[in-house]
This record gives C-alpha cells, structure tokens and sequence, in this order.
C-alpha cells in the first residue's frame, strides 16, 4: 500500500502520530533536543487528548528559541511543520497536517541527501521508487512504518513509532552534522 493510501485511511491517532514522527524526525534541523516533543507523544496514548494544545505550545516556544536565526530550506520546512501542527488533536486539519509533513519530511531528506534523487517526491509518496536515493528512501520506509504499526496496534503501537522516529532523528542528526563540518 502506498504512502498515500495509508495517510487517506488513518484514523486520527495515527494522523497525528505520523505528523508528530515526521516533525520528531526533523528536530536536528529545528536545534530541539531529543525530549522537546516527548510531551506531545505521551499525548496520543491519551484517548482524550486533551492537552495536545497546551504542549504544542510549549514545544513551539521551546524550538523557536533553539531555530532562531536558521534559513536553509530544509529548516524552513521544519519551521513550518512545527507551525502548522492543529493545536487539536483531533481536528479535521490532522489529515491535512499529517500529509504535508509527510511531503515536507521527504523533501527535507531529499534536500539533505548528497545522492541524486531524480523523482518528486509525489512520486515516491505512490509508491514508485525507481532511482530513490538512499536517505529518502529510508524516510519513506520510517513514514510507512509508523502509520502501519499504529494502524494494527493502535495505540500500543505509539513505543514502535516513537523508536522508528528516534532512529530517524539520529540519522538526519548525523546528516546535518556532516552538512555544517563540510561547510566550515
């Protein structure tokens, strides 16, 4: 099943949680430490939600202190995952939310991957994934992951997802690592 197809069919703890995970794997872009969005993930194992608002804020307050002053591209997409987020978690802009940080996750890979990537990534979203390169490649897979795992287990499946995104997170922290050494 394509990308798509699973963001289209996801209730909305999965919604919010593919979101969440693509943002949570950009965050070395955004200067956030590794707990700046833990509180929002704890959030969704609450069927209530109720203070997802709240912890937004919070989360946002903390991460534009840390971003301040960042310009590249792929930032700027981070910056507007972040600002995008509904501060309902249950609100019918998730699904809006959840697919364009889905688009926005990818781009920032692609942006970020020193290999040649010669599809869109729409393309890659429908699942071809001819001349992939490998670090979009591997976004994709976590992206399809998450949304698979919380789809079958609901939200026992929020510990999968966060793993899945954690290991993202430290892939793209290397990435951009090896980025700003190369600039210096």
């Amino acid at each position: 099943m394509s990308l798509v197809d699973l963001i289209s069919q996801a209730d909305e703890r999965g919604l919010a949680a593919s979101g969440l995970a693509c943002l949570d794997r950009c965050l070395p872009l955004l200067g956030g430490d590794d707990e700046a969005l833990r509180p929002l993930w704890g959030n969704l194992a609450d069927d209530a939600g109720g203070a997802w608002g709240d912890l937004l804020d919070a989360a946002r307050g903390r991460l534009a202190v840390s971003a301040a002053g960042a310009g590249d591209e792929a930032t700027l997409l981070a910056q507007r995952m972040l600002a995008a987020a509904p501060d309902e978690r249950f609100a019918p802009q998730v699904r809006v939310w959840a697919d364009a940080c889905s688009v926005a996750s990818l781009q920032i890979h692609r942006l970020l991957d020193p290999a040649e990537d010669t599809s869109g990534v729409d393309a890659r979203r429908q699942g071809r994934t001819d001349g992939i390169s490998p670090l979009v490649a591997a976004e994709l897979r976590r992206q399809v992951t998450v949304l698979e795992v919380l789809a079958e287990h609901g939200a026992s499946g929020l510990r999968r997802a966060l793993d899945v995104s954690t290991e993202g997170r430290r892939v793209l922290r290397a990435v951009v690592s090896r980025r700003s050494r190369g600039r210096a």
